[in-house]
């Protein structure tokens, strides 16, 4: 049976393993887009390019996601109630406190960011602070912990980066198709056109497919994780009813961080069948409540640690 610290060893690995699957993903539409222009240097490119960004996302994708969401650092002294909730959780689980954040939007949510624990951020929003009883927000905190003690969060800011890196690659290419390659479509061979095209079109599509399923199944291990650290599932429960029932839009948000808050900051999202589901960044919010509030905790803590309590 599976423990919570394989589960964190498997993390690290399928980081690896998506950052090379993105890496051979890129120089595979790269040598594309080659054929298309007749130039095999753009395989280069895109091989320079791809592990360029692939250690920039590694290192300073944290940065840059608090930048998309007008996320400001925090102190002790401005919001003392949540530096003690978030240091207290941390004394439990034996973690170092991360960076605190704080993001103006009057709709409550939350999320985690950075590489590792030692360069962990915890970002909520002013509305989750003001609108979520104590005992909730301690169950959002502690989610939160959970994506950083499983490492989720260098796994979601990677995939971030590099499917928005798939996106932009393909978009200039269909552009620069559409717009400035006129001549070259008609001396071209039409298997590699199409190929080109397919490959501009599908490669961001599966990227996309692939960066939230890996969020929806972490969703479901970070609220387990975190119902473990507080062994009040109830808390997470109700957080998640208000969270998604709160009808505020978010100003500063965007597809390619909606999948990092704990739910989904993008209402009116929801699924009818399940290929909606695959585009969904979140599980379904009831399914969430429901496993949390049928949860026995003993019985979670037998699993996710693989022990036996008596």
């Amino acid at each position: 049976m599976p423990t919570l610290y394989s589960q964190q060893r498997s993390n690290v690995w399928k980081t690896w393993v998506l950052m090379t699957g993105f890496f051979l993903l890129i120089i595979a539409v790269g040598w594309v887009f080659s054929l298309y222009y007749g130039d095999p240097s753009i395989i280069m490119i895109a091989a320079i390019f791809s592990i360029i960004s692939s250690i920039g996302s590694y290192w300073f994708s944290d940065k840059i996601v608090l930048s998309m969401t007008g996320a400001h650092p925090v102190t002790e002294k401005e919001y003392p109630d949540l530096y003690h909730t978030v240091e207290n959780l941390c004394i439990s689980v034996g973690m170092p406190m991360p960076n605190l954040y704080i993001i103006n939007e009057q709709q409550p949510n939350a999320f985690a960011t950075g590489r590792d624990e030692k360069h962990a951020v915890i970002a909520v929003t002013t509305g989750l602070l003001n609108r979520l009883e104590k005992i909730e927000i301690e169950g959002v905190l502690a989610h939160e912990l959970a994506h950083i003690k499983n490492k989720d969060m260098l796994l979601q800011t990677v995939v971030v980066v590099m499917a928005g890196l798939l996106s932009i690659v393909s978009e200039l290419f269909l552009r620069n198709m559409f717009w400035g390659g006129k001549d070259r479509d008609n001396k071209i061979n039409p298997v590699i056109l199409v190929l080109a095209i397919v490959a501009a079109i599908l490669a961001p599509l599966a990227a996309t497919i692939i960066q939230l399923s890996i969020s929806r199944k972490r969703e479901f291990l970070a609220d387990a994780t975190g119902a473990l650290i507080t062994r009040y599932p109830d808390g997470l429960a109700d957080a998640l009813r208000k969270i998604s029932d709160d009808p505020h839009e978010m100003a500063e948000v965007s597809n390619a961080t909606a999948h990092l808050y704990i739910s989904s900051p993008l209402r009116g999202e929801s699924a009818s069948n399940w290929f909606s589901k695959l585009f969904m960044t979140h599980p379904p919010v009831g399914e969430r409540i429901a496993a949390l509030k049928g949860m026995d905790v003993k019985k979670l803590e037998e699993e996710l640690y693989g022990k036996k309590n008596s």
